[in-house]
């Protein structure tokens, strides 16, 4: 169907044929904000038992209190140290008892040009999306091996294409990628589901969560949300792939057409990417 001139997916379908997930333990980090939260929300509804983490811990107070009575777990931790992603992973293990799904969701971005950016921005931007999507995963993994369960990665356009501006990101995603690839090959016959996904732009709160050139929450963005995938949608597409065990999935028209036209063309693309992120010779911000 059309909504505002755009095509929408109808997910009727994905709320209806996710009983795959009643009683699994899911665990998704970084889920007090964006998809998430979406994450969060979803699989509860769909009944089963969900972990997650956050840094602030009032957010992760008014997730347990809006989800009172439910199967709810959650533990203030920051991704980027291996001891909080351990008791984060132990701390599920004791409260569920093992680990069906985990869907390492917790990221950051930023925005600033290389020859302007305190190599501490990019340094944080690859804790927290790379080693965070590592320490999670190895301290989760004998438990998803023998449940036979499920590692999906939050990737990004960004790990399939350069983005300027955002080097510590796309650098990131593209380890992440790497690393999860590498991973599926070596469980390929194991049972274990290895997956990544990769969001085109959605309306979540890691822009303004961005870092700047000198490693600072970057603020308010000037890019437009109401064009952009909501948080909801995506953790219908994320789920919905965990069911049908997809490799990995790249959403959005702009993001599959990226993704294409750059295997086929990456020069030109190099000059759409140009002209997309700068006006007038300066960065979009």
């Amino acid at each position: 169907m059309y909504l505002n001139g755009r095509r929408t997916l109808k997910f009727a379908y994905l709320t209806t044929g996710m009983s795959f997930l009643k009683d699994k333990v899911v665990v998704v980090t970084g889920g007090s904000d964006g998809i998430g939260r979406a994450l969060v929300d979803l699989c509860l509804q769909l009944g089963a038992k969900v972990a997650t983490c956050g840094r602030n811990q009032d957010k992760l107070y008014q997730l347990q209190t809006a989800y009172a009575g439910r199967a709810l777990h959650t533990l203030v931790a920051d991704v980027s140290s291996e001891q909080d992603c351990k008791r984060f992973i132990e701390s599920v293990e004791a409260a569920f008892g093992r680990i069906d799904v985990l869907i390492n969701n917790a990221g950051i971005s930023m925005r600033a040009l290389v020859q302007d950016t305190d190599l501490e921005t990019i340094r944080k931007v690859m804790d927290i999306n790379f080693w965070g999507t590592v320490y999670c995963t190895k301290y989760a993994l004998p438990s998803i091996l023998k449940s036979n369960g499920t590692v999906v990665g939050v990737s990004s356009i960004a790990g399939y294409r350069g983005l300027p501006g955002r080097s510590g990101y796309s650098a990131s995603k593209f380890a992440v990628q790497g690393w999860l690839e590498s991973l599926r090959t070596e469980l390929l016959n194991s049972g274990v589901h290895v997956m990544w996904v990769c969001p085109g732009f959605t309306t979540s709160n890691i822009r303004n969560a961005a870092l700047n050139s000198e490693a600072k929450a970057h603020g308010e963005t000037s890019m437009d949300e109401q064009r952009m995938m909501s948080a909801e949608a995506c953790a219908k597409h994320i789920l919905n792939a965990v069911e049908k065990r997809k490799r990995t999935i790249v959403l959005t028209f702009t993001g599959k057409r990226t993704v294409w036209l750059n295997k086929l063309f990456p020069g030109w693309v190099d000059q759409m990417a140009y002209r997309f992120f700068f006006k007038n010779g300066k960065l979009v911000q």
